[in-house]
């Protein structure tokens, strides 16, 4: 069943169900196409209670079934290719894009973005799923202005230019906003306003308080230009304070320069758990309740975190009005039917965008050609291009042989990354390439996706193989039980699959048939083949999933985390080896629910 009728059923339901309250007699008002979104959405409002109107203003919104209401999570990432949700293109980082210096290409990128996150978004309503990470509000693009490589995290912007970051930032939208008349493709959402780039750990507490001259000329003109040319829906508030006032409850940037100033029409979200921030760390006021109220009569309709459910006790207390809430949530109403989610899909242009555009090639090949633009060469000197006569190539570093080291962050699921070890020995034909993986980048860094990947060079599936790698076994349940759906070599283990499958990127590529297919959740896999270690010595042996994951070698259990977990965690074993013996392997692994990732690394001696 689509999930129109759905709608359509609920809203006879709730009409049925309203007999004798004085609307019983008439159609559900927001279903009705020839009224204007902001009409339609009021007349919903209208028929909310106050904790249903408090609960629709937190990013995860829970269904509302008397009034044909589906749940909706507003919490989706783009910021170079669909995040978090499975198979997906993915671009470079958007510090990459900008130094392409190519305003059409970044809204080719983005038109592509909002392809796969219209398609995904309609598969995942065809499947019955409602979570964070399958709508269609993304929280994209960063327009921060990177001055301080202290922040960390300036990969995630345009730049130190103001200039430049407006002009990408006005493309990027255009793209991931469509060109529709009446239906919005996406909604963008400019972020962090403002002065959100000082160092990460100072954000839940710093007070930004920059000339007023710097403020206009650096750190607001992009946010203007997304606002006024960009037609942005969404504008991010941010974490710290900006003239003593925070940023995601700031009457003097949301209300005055935002709304006042440059007559913003859309809704502005707060930064995850930044409301928090504003009674806790910021000690702007005393309670949550002063906090929900502070940030929503200041212009934040929609909260990332749970304060605004204190609105209703807000209300009570006289800290805000009903009104305002009403106000608030009209406009996020307003916002999801102008993308379509309230109407027939067949009246809604982008939803007729198919699931076979994920990863097309088209798609692949405008990353490639992204990828390429954004090269920058600073110096050569004559050394490059390396010559075809070379007999001997070394590739030293950490992050040579990583596909984690590709993605940078908000990233999706590629099919088919190469590390930059294969794509040198892919090009290199015929020459010794050698790898050594050096120093690590941050010396005792606790990250189970740092210790280095077992080579398939080291691995065999049996003794008798002439292949390199591990024989996987994928089942279709949790617990390694029935008949595998799916075995091949797989030459190294070292998957994020996300919220996806793993035999997703396989049946793309014509790799597995429709029926060896596994499912997103509650899948296990059986890696088992012979370790090969080039020297005697220690090794230490690490491996690492989300969720559950047991190691055994010559048949002897040595790591066991078979439970649920939250997040990628890992465990290791000291073991000494022996150069030229072969030690059975087997590495089991199952997930539970949502992300899913394995790996099995070592450190050699």
């Amino acid at each position: 069943m689509t999930r129109t009728p759905i709608l359509r059923t609920l809203a006879l339901c709730a009409a049925i169900a309203l007999a004798g309250t004085g609307y019983a007699a008439e159609p559900a008002p927001w279903l009705d196409t020839s009224a204007s979104f902001e009409n339609r959405a009021a007349a919903l409002v209208a028929r909310m209670t106050l904790e249903e109107k408090a609960a629709q203003m937190q990013n995860a919104a829970p269904a509302i079934e008397r009034l044909g209401v589906p749940a909706y999570d507003w919490w989706n990432e783009g910021l170079h290719g669909v995040a978090r949700a499975g198979q997906a293109t993915v671009f470079p980082q958007a510090i990459g894009l900008a130094a392409t210096f190519d305003v059409p290409l970044m809204g080719q990128v983005a038109s592509t973005i909002s392809d796969e996150a219209r398609a995904k978004h309609h598969q995942f309503l065809r499947e019955g799923s409602h979570g964070r990470y399958q709508g269609l509000t993304y929280w994209s693009p960063n327009i921060n202005i990177f001055r301080d490589p202290r922040w960390g995290r300036g990969q995630e912007t345009y730049g130190e230019d103001p200039y430049l970051t407006a002009r990408m930032g006005v493309a990027f939208v255009h793209g991931l906003q469509g060109d529709d008349p009446v239906y919005r493709k996406l909604d963008a959402t400019a972020k962090h306003l403002a002065v959100h780039s000082g160092p990460e750990a100072d954000r839940h507490h710093f007070d930004a308080r920059p000339s007023k001259r710097d403020l206009y000329d650096t750190y607001l003109p992009a946010f203007e230009a997304l606002v006024k040319e960009g037609q942005v829906d969404a504008v991010m508030g941010a974490y710290n304070r900006v003239y003593g006032e925070s940023a995601s409850a700031s009457r003097f940037l949301l209300r005055d320069v935002l709304r006042r100033d440059w007559g913003f029409k859309g809704y502005v979200v707060s930064d995850c758990w930044a409301i928090v921030d504003i009674w806790k760390h910021h000690r702007i006021v005393p309670s949550r309740e002063a906090a929900a109220a502070l940030a929503v009569g200041n212009g934040t309709e929609l909260e990332c975190g749970q304060e605004y459910a204190t609105l209703p006790a807000a209300v009570r207390q006289g800290l805000i009005s009903e009104a305002e809430i009403d106000d608030a949530v009209t406009r996020l109403f307003a916002a999801r039917m102008r993308l379509g989610m309230f109407d027939p899909p067949e009246r809604v242009r982008w939803a007729q965008i198919p699931a076979s555009v994920n990863q097309a090639p088209a798609h692949d090949a405008l990353a490639l050609k992204a990828a390429q633009e954004s090269l920058v060469l600073l110096k050569n000197d004559g050394v490059l291009p390396l010559s075809r006569n070379l007999k001997r190539i070394a590739v030293i570093g950490p992050t040579a042989d990583d596909t984690m080291a590709l993605l940078g962050n908000y990233f999706g699921t590629p099919a088919a990354p190469v590390t930059l070890l294969q794509g040198i020995r892919d090009a290199a034909k015929g020459i010794e390439v050698s790898y050594a993986r050096g120093v690590d980048l941050v010396e005792g860094r606790d990250d189970p996706s740092a210790t280095p990947l077992i080579e398939a060079t080291y691995l065999r599936p049996s003794a008798d193989s002439p292949e390199r790698g591990l024989r996987g076994e994928y089942f279709r349940t949790a617990d390694l039980s029935g008949t595998p759906a799916l075995v091949r070599t797989d030459a190294q283990i070292g998957f994020r699959w996300d919220r996806g499958s793993p035999t997703d990127n396989l049946l793309a590529r014509g790799e597995a048939a429709p029926g060896q297919g596994i499912p997103s959740d509650g899948f296990s896999i059986r890696w088992t083949g012979q370790l090969l270690p080039p020297v005697s010595g220690r090794y230490r042996i690490e491996a690492a999933a989300d969720d559950g994951f047991r190691l055994y070698v010559d048949g002897k259990r040595v790591l066991d985390h078979w439970a649920n977990s939250d997040r990628l965690h890992g465990d290791g074993v000291d073991l000494d080896l022996q150069a030229g013996r072969a030690y059975d392997l087997r590495l089991e692994y199952f997930d539970a629910e949502r992300d899913a990732g394995v790996r099995l690394g070592w450190r050699m001696p």
